[in-house]
């Protein structure tokens, strides 16, 4: 009995051995394996080239794991079945005892296979697979290099029936945006990344899908001067309307001519020089977008042209908005570059629902209340412009639009601008 068990031992640890292999290699982040390798550690590296061509490695393992499971079937029940048939035929007749001998053996070998060579390793494997892949690397290398015929061959089969089936053979190791955000909410739900650091993540890959309409200033709310305007009006309009950079226009506002920066004005002000915007270099060119950007492209813009103020223009070429990098790095940064006197688009409420701004930019009315999907996606780019698609018209005072749960009802209206939209929860029937 005592060579039986030793025997069952070993068996055992074999297939802990190559469970906590399988596992291991399967759960390694590659981004952490790499920081390893670089560091110096040859077992890192070499895990990083199974990982490319895992083929002959996983059929291995699987050798292994059929291999031991027959064998521990087979030594368990000469093993164990005669001791149990030995104890049990003082209280029961022979035939009985032997029936429940061999079940009582078959369930002992299972558990403690169950137990010890299954749930333990792949439990310890994947709480530190990196670690535990670094480990046994070295002997299922040494394992791959002694079965390659049998592993080659029973490789070839299955790849070629992967093949057949049209799914690829080689693991695809991209990482993708997805990815970087699901380690981002994974890192902030474990307490190390915090909660504005991963908002600021997101943001980051909104700029590839969200346009400039999303944060732009809109046109009624542009502060420009025409050429034609004296020192006096230009005064006024500064006092009244305090930026760092204004339009200029021949007249109205879609003939945009440049634009000048209020430190150029203040310097003549303080030389006591007229503000006279034909005067030479006062009034620069401006950069002029089309209105289907994104807001990363128009960052790729300001880098190509040095500038971080742009016009913005619909296909008519009439100005629809203007944006500066202060826009798009505020979308990026959110509430971390945020003034606490700055009027926030959306607002919740006490009692659960929320006052919006009809310019909110959709992304930020899908975070607020956690949509997965909008309706006829891509046709509009704020809370305005969804409620505009689904009453196919101008919205008016105490028009409804209920979606996934929630009634949008317009509250303002100014001068046909939506204005304010109350956000609520419609009540369960």
């Amino acid at each position: 009995m005592l060579t039986s068990l030793l025997l069952i031992a070993v068996l055992i640890a074999s297939s802990a051995f190559f469970s906590i292999a399988e596992i291991s290699l399967a759960g390694s982040r590659r981004l952490k394996l790499r920081q390893l390798a670089d560091d110096g550690d040859s077992r890192a590296e070499r895990v990083l080239q199974v990982q490319e061509q895992p083929g002959h490695y996983f059929t291995v393992v699987q050798i292994g794991v059929n291999t031991v499971a027959i064998l521990g079937g087979i030594v368990g029940e000469g093993a164990l079945t005669p001791h149990y048939q030995a104890a049990l035929q003082l209280l029961m007749a022979p035939e009985q005892a032997e029936t429940l001998a061999f079940a009582l053996s078959f369930a002992s070998i299972t558990a403690l296979f169950i137990v010890l060579a299954d749930l333990v390793p792949k439990r310890l494997s994947m709480s530190e697979p990196e670690r535990m892949a670094m480990a046994v690397i070295g002997p299922m290398l040494g394992l791959v290099t002694l079965l390659k015929p049998l592993t080659w061959a029973f490789s070839s089969l299955t790849d070629l029936l992967i093949r057949l089936m049209g799914r690829p053979v080689v693991r695809d190791n991209s990482i993708t945006h997805l990815d970087i955000l699901a380690l981002a909410e994974a890192g902030n739900e474990a307490g190390v990344v915090a909660d504005a650091e991963q908002q600021m993540i997101e943001n980051v890959f909104e700029l590839d899908t969200r346009r400039v309409e999303s944060a732009m200033t809109t046109r009624e709310r542009i502060a420009y001067f025409s050429l034609t305007d004296d020192d006096a009006i230009i005064r006024t309009r500064i006092a009244e309307q305090p930026f760092s950079t204004y339009l200029v226009c021949e007249g109205e506002i879609d003939q945009v001519v440049g634009y000048v920066d209020a430190t150029a004005l203040f310097q003549r002000v303080l030389r006591g020089e007229p503000i006279e915007l034909s005067a030479e270099g006062l009034v620069k060119k401006v950069l002029i977008v089309p209105d289907r950007l994104t807001l990363s492209e128009v960052l790729s813009q300001f880098r190509e042209k040095l500038e971080d103020f742009a016009v913005i223009v619909n296909e008519y070429s009439l100005v629809v908005g203007i944006i500066t990098l202060n826009d798009v790095m505020s979308t990026v940064m959110g509430n971390l570059v945020a003034s606490y006197d700055e009027e926030q688009q959306i607002v919740r409420r006490e009692d659960g629902s929320f006052l919006a701004d009809g310019i909110t930019p959709i992304p930020d009315v899908q975070r607020a209340l956690e949509f997965e999907t909008w309706p006829h996606a891509g046709q509009y780019d704020t809370l305005a412009g969804f409620l505009m698609v689904m009453l196919r018209r101008i919205p008016r005072r105490t028009d409804q639009v209920v979606w996934e749960g929630w009634r949008f009802e317009v509250v303002d209206v100014d001068s046909h601008r939506v204005d304010q939209v109350m956000i609520a929860r419609v009540p369960a029937p």
